[in-house]
């Protein structure tokens, strides 16, 4: 038997399976003497059992505040510290929850910094004044207090804000212990349970020495962020005298190299690259509507525009964060704005490259309005004398194929002209197209096969450029003359649908296609409206077209629908499941159903044998 309790200490067993040799002995009928002796075993098997589990804890609490001096050596982050100190507290005196409190030298009293196991919004908010509740007797007096019953406890000052978070929280048992840093107290540690218990004093003991080294981690990362200051203040210190020496000799060689690099006919690229090897960091050169026209912009937000703005009222550099802006401007309309990202900046070297920078531009303006007028008085020959000699050398001469497959894209807007017409002759020329500007409108002949996927992208960009809704209507350019007239009715039927801003061919347009279309394509609208259900009728022999013309004849109903083509209403309504599984969702819809009930009264009338 003495075996069996050797046993069920090996496995850790609980204190009550260490009655069952008794329990057993007894059964077998054992004399008294016999039992006697297992009681007495009994009695010794729970000593060692009570020092193991002792020695167990002993061995956690041992371990668990090594961990800690460790966090503290390698110390990076307090929150992370103190985090796992509460943690700590909390697992290894097996109570409900854990907090730590610190004091605050401003107002006088302390405040929750970190919890663990919390439930509450409130407590986790909780400040405490000295000498009130638990807590601020604790930071009052510098000394621990237990109390097994928290609201029945009498040696507290109960504060109706302090017991109300209290009782949210749910919590009966408390213990406090006092984070000192010599004979002052910073803040308390607390380990709490949701029932009464009694704390032992080695629990005390074991909160202390956690305590201590919160107290400990706090400290060091006082010092440690005044050596970061004092390090950054020295640091500082020296680029501002580095600064100053270098100025003058750098201002001097950005000078002569940006100067040189104009007469050399180089561009705002080799310019920006002047600037960022003087200077160092990134440069980002914008356009008039703030677009990159160098660098990465991927990461600057809106409030660089301000910041431009502002640079062009002051005529001097801007600074956002670490953002150096400068903008020029001329006849009070933007022209570029220079944006450096740098630790290390000269400002006048940043504001004479913003100068160089919008002398460039004006001179490419000035050579794109030159070469745009030649695009344009071409593509106003293409439209109104197609038959004029000379047209294919004159594109050949521009780096336009006429032969290639190309899109007439006509562009209705309100903005202004001159802007609409400049960003038109850029775009022609970045594609190897002809672009003229007419009164509230552009007109683009641009290469391409998909006339309404250009159309949308021209309308997006162009009201984009113009801040105001373009308006752009397509056409595969087979005869310009021809295909510029379908795009106009395009971009009048767009605004006359109220598609102001959006941009499409007339093939896309459905029924009103077919109205404003050169090809009138009557074929193709049928199929692409009705084809599933002409399909099925002409494979299955069904009669779901027919249903069709008849429900929109009895307006919708199925049960006039099925008296006038005498059939049974269930029938009606299968077919129009069919119907609606050929169709797609919203075909009963207004407009869907009139461009339904044209494509149905054109197949009826024979204008196309099958979609």
């Amino acid at each position: 038997m003495v075996r069996r309790f050797l046993e069920l200490l090996a496995r850790q067993a609980s204190a009550v399976e260490f009655e069952g040799p008794i329990i057993e002995a007894r059964a077998a009928g054992a004399d008294p003497a016999a039992v006697e002796e297992l009681e007495l075993a009994k009695v010794e098997a729970l000593k060692v059992r009570a020092l193991l589990r002792r020695r167990a804890r002993r061995e956690a609490e041992l371990s668990a505040l090594y961990d800690t001096a460790g966090d503290l050596s390698a110390l990076r982050d307090v929150d992370a510290v103190l985090e796992a100190i509460v943690h700590r507290a909390r697992r290894l005196l097996a109570t409900d929850t854990a907090y730590l409190t610190l004091h605050d030298p401003a107002r006088g009293d302390t405040y929750m910094r970190v919890t663990d196991g919390s439930i509450s919004a409130k407590f986790r908010s909780l400040r405490l004044a000295m000498g009130a509740g638990l807590g601020g007797l604790v930071a009052q007096t510098a000394v621990p207090y237990t109390t097994v019953d928290y609201f029945d406890d009498a040696r507290f000052r109960h504060k109706h804000d302090i017991d109300e978070a209290v009782i949210e929280e749910g919590l009966v048992a408390i213990l406090g212990v006092p984070l000192r840093l010599g004979q002052r107290v910073i803040g308390v540690l607390f380990a709490a349970n949701r029932s009464a218990r009694p704390f032992a004093q080695e629990e005390v003991s074991l909160l202390a020495s956690l305590a201590a080294h919160a107290a400990v981690a706090l400290d060091n990362a006082r010092l440690l962020q005044e050596t970061r200051n004092a390090l950054e203040e020295l640091s500082r210190a020296h680029s501002t005298a580095r600064e100053h020496a270098e100025a003058v000799e750098r201002a001097a060689t950005a000078h002569d190299r940006m100067t040189s690099l104009v007469l050399r006919g180089g561009g705002i690229e080799d310019v920006a690259a002047v600037v960022t090897d003087v200077l160092g960091g990134s440069l980002a050169v914008l356009d008039d509507l703030g677009r990159p026209l160098t660098g990465d912009a991927g990461e600057l937000d809106a409030g660089v525009s301000e910041a431009a703005q502002a640079s062009r009222a002051l005529g001097r550099t801007v600074r956002k964060g670490d953002l150096r802006i400068a903008s020029v401007d001329v006849g009070g309309e933007p022209l570029c704005t220079l944006v450096l990202r740098s630790d290390d900046a000269d400002e006048r070297i940043l504001e004479r490259a913003a100068l160089v920078c919008a002398l460039l531009l004006l001179f490419r303006r000035s050579v794109a309005e030159a070469e745009g007028r030649v695009r344009g008085e071409l593509l106003d020959d293409l439209i109104s004398r197609p038959d004029s000699p000379g047209l294919h050398d004159r594109a050949r001469r521009l780096g336009v194929d006429l032969s290639a497959p190309h899109v007439v894209v006509v562009v209705r807007h309100d903005g202004q002209r001159e802007r609409a017409a400049f960003w038109a002759s850029s775009e022609a020329a970045v594609r190897h197209g002809l672009a003229a500007g007419r009164a509230g409108e552009v007109v683009l002949l641009l290469p391409g096969v998909r006339a309404g996927d250009l159309a949308r992208r021209v309308a997006a960009e162009l009201s984009a450029s113009l801040r105001a809704p373009a308006t752009a209507g397509a056409s595969q350019a087979g005869d310009v003359a021809t295909a510029y007239h379908e795009a106009r009715r395009c971009a009048e039927a767009l605004l006359a649908l109220g598609r102001a801003g959006d941009g499409a061919s007339a093939a896309e347009l459905g029924f009103v296609g077919l109205l404003i279309g050169e090809g009138r394509d009557v074929r193709g609208f049928v199929g692409s409206v009705l084809g599933a259900v002409i399909d099925y009728d002409t494979q299955r022999g069904t009669a779901l077209g027919a249903t069709l013309t008849a429900y929109f004849g009895c307006g919708g109903s199925p049960s006039r629908t099925a008296e006038a083509m005498h059939i049974h209403v269930n029938t009606v309504t299968q077919r129009l499941d069919r119907i609606g599984k050929l169709l797609g969702d919203g075909w009963q819809e207004p407009e869907r159903a009139l461009e339904i009930q044209l494509a149905l009264r054109l197949h009826r009338l024979g204008h196309t044998a099958s979609p």
